[in-house]
């Protein structure tokens, strides 16, 4: 196997430059002529890092857990392609958990960590945020960052604009004519639907409209939420002529309970539900959504952790671009006159 002597050899240099350049040292002050002959010269011998004596030397491993609330929830695709990107750009390995198991106390992320020696965690905490699990978390010392969350500046974060994406889902309704505009809203104290709701007031208020709170189905982000919250909209008086679904979801399941129910979709009914995958092309219609970029907020999480890891700098990121668009489909149209 070929060391860092025989690297440090072929480029000219000492092995203390060849670790650094290696390593990815941020205080090595190595200029670029020198750096691109490192890591020419271990391209030519093809060396390959030893994984494990540098864990032992650093106390490092180079893997990260990421834990998700659903590991077959088809919304977290992009999001664990731009965790494992970067990561491997960095040459980390990425390790799943299972958040519904994290109780107070931080017992998954205490396993996580011993059995897999991880140097740091990745967590989205689900629809609803767990203070007491998170300050567990936070006392442990171990370094994080939320993805869809924020607990202050008492633990890094990395979101999206959701603000933006209830924005712009109420506006592609506002634009087709509509103006009794409900939401089907995630839990009560789910953040991420706080911010979506509040875009739609925004959106509504540029065209002098207020929010009716009777509108607002305050329900979660399963597809039996979704069931729900129709099934509540529709038993208004004066029922909605459109809805903007906090979560993809909860609108396959409103889109299919309204359909159920002999409600014409977007006759009678136009639907928008935040966040796209391709399951919303295989309904009936098929649903409009709300593009977010999960992708760049897996990597953008993942920096932010390396970065805590390394350097010890925190950050609280918000993901604004690419912006949240609007992917048209057969579950939106004009109101009726």
């Amino acid at each position: 196997m070929v060391n860092l002597n025989e690297v440090a050899r072929r480029a000219g240099v000492s092995v203390s430059s060849v670790s650094r350049v290696l390593r990815d040292d941020p205080s090595a002050r190595i200029g670029v002529e020198t750096r691109s002959r490192i890591l020419s010269a271990a391209h030519e011998l093809g060396y390959q890092p030893n994984h494990s004596a540098r864990a032992l030397r650093l106390a490092r491993t180079s893997t990260i857990a990421l834990v998700l609330p659903d590991l077959t929830n088809v919304l977290f695709t992009d999001l664990l392609r731009g965790v494992e990107e970067a990561a491997h750009a960095r040459d980390f390995t990425v390790v799943l958990g299972h958040a519904e198991g994290m109780q107070p106390g931080g017992a998954l992320i205490s396993r996580m960590i011993e059995r897999s020696r991880v140097d740091g965690v990745l967590v989205h905490p689900g629809d609803v945020v767990d203070a007491a699990g998170l300050c567990s978390l936070i006392a442990s010392g171990v370094p994080a960052v939320l993805i869809h969350a924020e607990y202050g500046d008492a633990i890094s974060s990395a979101i999206v604009d959701d603000t933006a994406a209830g924005e712009v889902a109420a506006q592609h309704l506002i634009e087709l004519g509509h103006r009794r505009i409900a939401v089907i809203a995630g839990a009560p104290g789910s953040e991420t639907s706080e911010r979506r709701v509040a875009g739609v007031e925004r959106a509504l208020a540029r065209t002098g409209l207020i929010l009716d709170p009777a509108l607002v189905a305050m329900v979660g982000y399963t597809p039996d939420d979704g069931r729900r919250g129709i099934r509540e909209l529709l038993a208004q008086p004066v029922p909605p002529t459109a809805i903007v679904v906090a979560n993809l979801n909860a609108g396959l399941g409103a889109l299919q309970e309204a359909v159920g129910r002999g409600v014409r979709v977007p006759d009678d009914l136009s639907l928008v539900a935040i966040h796209d995958a391709w399951i919303a092309e295989i309904t009936a219609p098929q649903l409009t959504t709300v593009a977010l970029p999960l992708l760049k907020l897996g990597a953008v999480a993942f920096e932010a952790l390396h970065a805590l890891i390394t350097t010890g700098q925190s950050a609280q990121t918000v993901v604004s671009e690419p912006a949240p668009r609007v992917m048209v489909r057969g579950s939106t149209g004009p109101t009726r006159a």
